[in-house]
């Protein structure tokens, strides 16, 4: 028997929150189980909870994110949560961020065969993009840190005002208080704990908010994002 053969049948919330783009998710899901578990990308202990525990999990964070913005998905991995997102939300302008060739290999692949138009893969750390890579007005993580290096990471790719959205587990208050301070010095004004997903999925999503002031990740990045901005401009008149 395949891996893919234990992926359990989509459930009925699984239709109601990806509506037309149903069929896309399933495939997906299939993906995941199938070349997902075999070039390493989730563990074949995953496949029978991967729409409740993946899928699911990650397309409820849409709840929380304004209408027709940017979008970078920090660490995306296997796409998770930024491929769901974007099934569910064509408004948005996806960045998939990377720095594995493998999954982003893997991530090409599957925002080709889904017909994601609104969804770009590119391969780097966040550390790397700063300053090439347009300010967002939201970036996304699930999980890949703890919280002070999720934002370190995540915070500078931002607009002014703009917020980090990170999908977290039990631990998530305790936290958002031993970050506290970290969060601060990167320019963060507002950090709260939200649920999402009622109805969709037991227990529900839970998500940070980081939300950030003028100067995203405070004035050691803006310097840093005005040099590399200044080192494109010098490229391009060359």
């Amino acid at each position: 028997m395949t891996e893919a053969a234990e992926l359990p049948s989509a459930p009925e919330q699984a239709r109601a929150v990806f509506g037309e783009r149903f069929s896309d998710a399933v495939r997906y899901a299939e993906l995941l189980a199938d070349a997902g578990v075999q070039r390493g990308l989730i563990g074949p202990r995953e496949v029978p909870r991967l729409w409740e525990r993946h899928l699911l999990n990650c397309a409820v964070l849409s709840e929380v994110v304004p209408e027709n913005v940017m979008v970078c998905d920090v660490g995306s991995g296997a796409g998770l949560p930024g491929i769901p997102l974007a099934l569910v939300r064509p408004d948005l302008k996806i960045t998939l961020l990377e720095p594995l060739l493998r999954r982003t290999t893997f991530l090409t692949e599957v925002v080709e065969l889904l017909g994601l138009d609104h969804v770009t893969v590119v391969r780097g750390r966040a550390e790397e993009v700063l300053g090439k890579l347009p300010p967002v007005h939201v970036v996304t993580a699930r999980a890949v840190a703890p919280l002070d290096r999720l934002a370190a990471w995540g915070v500078p790719l931002l607009r002014p005002y703009g917020e980090m959205l990170l999908l977290k587990g039990d631990t998530a208050e305790e936290e958002v208080k031993a970050a506290g301070a970290a969060l601060g010095k990167l320019g963060a004004v507002t950090t709260s704990v939200l649920h999402v997903g009622e109805g969709v999925v037991d227990p529900l999503s839970t998500v940070v908010r980081v939300e950030v002031g003028e100067s995203p990740g405070g004035v050691r990045f803006a310097a840093k994002r005005a040099k590399a901005a200044r080192t494109g401009r010098t490229r391009r008149r060359r």
